[in-house]
């Protein structure tokens, strides 16, 4: 399983377009990147790859990294740095399934399924394959589980990424504040690599109009406001779930300038074969 960060930023990325904050600005001088999120993951067994969500930047990160075009794809949430690059399929792709969860969202009345294939119903290569949270599904060589996590007032899904033949598996938190149920902690544990959302730091939450949320023992806090974890958060999170190794994605241009590109906090382009 090889595994490529395609995009490890936040909905702004960062640098931030207009941004002359010290990050930004960091980020310009030394010539680095977050663009929106996305990952991609190759199985070399069956010469397939799947895309985990669409980024805007699609069409960008994957001439960036020359990596191959998917075979399928999952979507994880509706939100539009997760989702709206999958327009960038037109003329692209002959076809595409793509996989996203069947469970109805209250708060729009439709599955993450339903709304995509509603709004991309232009898209004739595109065929949505709705899927059943908490249940493995075969794709690409790979057993993919999609997990509820916590992101108000949308349902988002984390994944599990397993190699049935090697044991070599792939988590993701999925844009998550720290508040993951049980049952999806469970099908996440003991990765061979975390991604995990990492917005800011916990210093941070003073910023937010109703602070940090989940304190551990200490007062940090491991949720940012509602929807995201802390740095901190993420960090709990690996050790709850057994991660062997851990990268902060989801980043927003919000840590401090001396913070915002030291380990674990993962940069585009990272590559890992697990």
């Amino acid at each position: 399983m090889r595994v490529t960060l395609l995009g490890t930023g936040d909905t702004t990325g960062t640098p931030t377009v207009g941004c002359e904050c010290d990050t930004c600005e960091t980020a310009r001088e030394r010539d680095i990147e977050r663009t929106r999120f996305s990952v991609h993951v190759e199985n070399d067994r069956t010469g397939e790859s799947l895309l985990v969500d669409f980024s805007p930047d699609f069409r960008y990160q994957f001439l960036r990294e020359s990596v191959p075009l998917p075979d399928a794809a999952i979507v994880s949430h509706i939100h539009f740095d997760h989702l709206d690059g999958l327009g960038n399929v037109f003329r692209v792709f002959d076809s595409l399934d793509v996989y996203a969860a069947d469970e109805t969202d209250p708060a729009t009345g439709e599955s993450v399924a339903e709304t995509v294939a509603g709004d991309y119903d232009y898209l004739d290569a595109v065929t949505v394959q709705p899927t059943t949270p908490l249940e493995s599904t075969r794709i690409c060589g790979f057993d993919v589980t999609l997990v509820p996590v916590d992101h108000p007032p949308l349902v988002c899904y984390g994944l599990a990424i397993e190699d049935p033949e090697t044991g070599a598996k792939l988590s993701l938190s999925g844009d998550t504040s720290y508040a993951i149920p049980q049952a999806s902690r469970e099908v996440l544990a003991d990765p061979d690599l975390l991604l995990a959302d990492a917005i800011v730091p916990a210093e941070l939450c003073d910023a937010h109009p109703i602070g940090g949320r989940h304190e551990d023992g200490e007062g940090v806090a491991r949720t940012f406001g509602t929807k995201h974890m802390t740095r901190e958060g993420a960090l709990a999170l690996a050790d709850d779930l057994g991660a062997e190794q851990t990268r902060l994605v989801h980043v927003a241009h919000f840590y401090p300038a001396e913070d915002a590109f030291a380990e674990p906090l993962a940069l585009d382009g990272e590559t890992y074969e697990l």
